[in-house]
């Protein structure tokens, strides 16, 4: 398959950029600052670009998204709308430009978070975003078949763990790897709408 991967150059991006290629997929990359493809996704205009710059594709991944960590009381309204710029409406973005762009029976594969699930001190933003994302692929997916959307939703990685542990105090982290493979499972299986907790 000709699959878009946004975020390839982080640490789940890397990952998903491995486990994609050893399955003989041909995957374009795309980053801000690297990737073959240098766009900015929480850019509307230039998620028409991407689209524009790639051709017909089979499958669009994305491994990126940005949110604010902060307590309520030192969050401002416009922090708010940022989280949801950069990790909402970019994945929106990148669904509702490509239905008209992919294959007939392609897939789209979104990022969210434990934090869905598990809520924390100073990641009131972070969970919003991701409840609105995984709410939107069990929306989208009525309405887009035989194309696909899936999310996945991975706790704190084993190899993030020194970085952002103390965040994460008592959950269990996973490997990035396995968080990679729930990536294929979505591109190259056949169920929609669901929620790959990891």
């Amino acid at each position: 398959m000709k699959i878009v991967l946004i975020g390839a150059g982080g640490t789940l991006g890397t990952a998903v950029h491995s486990a994609l290629t050893a399955r003989g997929h041909d995957v374009v990359t795309v980053g801000r600052s690297a990737g073959d493809l240098r766009l900015d996704f929480t850019e509307p205009e230039q998620v028409t670009e991407l689209y524009e710059r790639v051709g017909r594709v089979d499958a669009v991944a994305c491994a990126a998204g940005s949110v604010p960590w902060r307590k309520i009381t030192e969050m401002t309204p416009q922090q708010y709308l940022d989280a949801f710029r950069g990790k909402v409406a970019s994945q929106v973005e990148l669904v509702r430009q490509g239905v008209g762009r992919i294959a007939e029976r392609g897939s789209f594969t979104l990022i969210t978070g434990v934090l869905t699930r598990e809520p924390v001190v100073t990641g009131t933003a972070a969970s919003l975003a991701n409840g609105a994302v995984e709410a939107f692929v069990r929306a989208a997916a009525i309405e887009i078949a035989p194309q696909r959307v899936n999310a996945v939703s991975p706790t704190v990685f084993t190899e993030s763990l020194a970085a952002y542990g103390n965040l994460f105090t008592g959950m269990e982290a996973v490997d990035v790897a396995k968080a990679a493979q729930a990536y294929v499972r979505s591109v190259e299986g056949a169920q929609t709408g669901q929620v790959y907790a990891l």
